[in-house]
């Protein structure tokens, strides 16, 4: 049993390994990896452009909202748009037969039509992907409105390429938070001693800012995943040794769930002070010595290059 855990690990690595090199003869020298990440300072349309075959196990991502922060230009509308189809398009193709993209969309304001329309309403036919289902992800902590309610959710939406073959680990991201949790019918438990069903609602913090409110895993970046949500996608809809695909791994997030997840990942990034955060996040994860378990039996080795 032993043996043939760790051959399965191996042949895995090899996979990661082999896509590690298709990637750097299609898009030169990544700007950082280590064993089990590789992250690219680039075009995201650009790169994927150059990328062809099924590479990725799942997409993990949340895009630029066209709303005006610091890392984007603000296009018209149907502009942004195209741009997004164009982008996810690309990312699609390069999923595996099972493949899964989980897309995290905000709101934008149309001007004269709209204060806050749902990105989702916008894009969500733009996807060459069957949509499975929307998770509204639920946070307290945001902007106080007084001529409007407060906003509190962003959505992800869930893609896969095959509507009857994808990966959904139900066990892995139970809900621990049971009512009853000793309940039973004719003397045995009527709930999952892991928890119960999880809900399309997530009520997770959100990465927050300011004087003596500052999240710990804050980082310079504008717009922070937090680790939290990231780990329920990592660990809910992808299997272990998979490997994972952010064509906006901004902070690296993304990096930092897979690493504790035991998965491998891919990052693309256009900025290279947002690559950087990035690149000293996961180093820091080494130096400080968290949860960075080893595949099997294999060592994590980092490397700048």
């Amino acid at each position: 049993m032993e043996n043939k855990r760790l051959n399965a690990a191996k042949i895995t690595n090899q996979k990661f390994n082999k896509i590690k090199q298709f990637l750097i003869s299609a898009l030169g020298y990544p700007y950082f990896e280590t064993n089990t990440c590789i992250l690219f300072c680039g075009d995201t349309l650009e790169m994927q452009g150059k990328l062809k075959g099924e590479l990725f196990d799942a997409i993990i991502t949340s895009p630029p909202y066209n709303i005006g922060k610091e890392y984007e230009d603000v296009k018209p509308l149907q502009d942004y748009v195209n741009w997004s189809a164009q982008w996810i398009s690309g990312s699609s193709k390069i999923l595996v037969s099972n493949g899964t993209l989980l897309l995290n969309l905000g709101y934008v304001s149309i001007e004269e039509q709209a204060h806050a329309v749902p990105l989702p309403y916008l894009l969500w036919d733009k996807v060459p992907l069957y949509l499975n289902q929307e998770i509204i992800w639920n946070y307290s902590a945001g902007v106080a409105c007084k001529n409007y309610l407060s906003p509190r959710n962003e959505k992800i939406l869930w893609y896969v390429k095959d509507s009857k073959n994808y990966v959904f680990n139900l066990d892995a991201i139970r809900d621990k938070n049971v009512k009853y949790p000793n309940s039973k019918r004719n003397g045995k438990l009527r709930v999952n001693t892991l928890g119960k069903n999880p809900s399309d609602v997530w009520e997770i913090a959100k990465v927050t800012t300011g004087y003596n409110r500052s999240s710990e895993e804050r980082t310079p970046h504008p717009c922070q995943f937090p680790t939290d949500l990231i780990d329920r996608l990592v660990l809910g809809f992808t299997n272990a040794k998979g490997i994972v695909f952010d064509p906006f791994i901004g902070s690296g997030t993304t990096f930092e769930s897979c690493i504790k997840n035991k998965r491998y990942c891919v990052g693309f990034e256009i900025k290279p002070e947002y690559c950087d955060i990035a690149k000293n996040r996961i180093s820091n994860l080494q130096s400080q010595q968290l949860t960075l378990i080893p595949f099997e039996q294999e060592n994590l080795i980092y490397e700048s290059v």
